[in-house]
């Protein structure tokens, strides 16, 4: 593979990387965390969180995307992807789950685990990303810390059994 200065540019610094400052810090993390593997980190989504139920899986190692994972991170990619999407699911009683990772914000893989209720025009497709929107700006409610910290320590009970 030839190394080019566009392929240089596009990886991830881990000195500036917020995902890995939060992987590191316990003290911000220990709200979120839900399930923490060798390969994995499940959290929800950090405060003011646009849904409760919304989650975050990262990878523990820095690294961009997919197109960067090693062996196992390739392996255990799918399994652990399942099991968290089916625990939003169990604990939100929702439609779907949709499964979203940009990176542009932080370029280390954090994959967005969003409940879709079918109830919920504002939960559809793209309209997650409005919803986000509304919330930062203040014109919609983040959601409830109370129900977010039940849902996740509901989350940890549940997890707890995971190996």
């Amino acid at each position: 593979m030839i190394d080019s200065p566009l392929r240089a540019a596009s990886q991830p610094d881990q000195a500036t990387c917020g995902v890995c400052r939060l992987h590191n810090d316990q003290d911000a993390i220990s709200h979120f965390e839900i399930h923490r593997e060798p390969l994995w980190l499940l959290r929800h989504h950090p405060l003011p969180a646009p849904l409760p139920g919304w989650l975050m899986l990262d990878a523990r190692r820095h690294l961009g995307g997919p197109i960067d994972f090693n062996p196992e991170e390739a392996a255990g990619f799918g399994p652990v992807l399942q099991r968290g999407c089916a625990l939003v699911r169990e604990l939100t009683g929702c439609d779907r789950v949709y499964a979203i990772a940009f990176g542009e914000g932080a370029r280390h893989l954090h994959l967005h685990l969003i409940p879709r209720f079918g109830g919920e025009p504002a939960t559809e497709a793209w309209r997650v990303a409005d919803l986000y929107r509304a919330m930062e700006s203040g014109a919609r409610p983040p959601a409830d810390l109370e129900e977010v910290a039940v849902l996740v320590r509901r989350a940890r009970e549940r997890t707890a059994l995971w190996r």
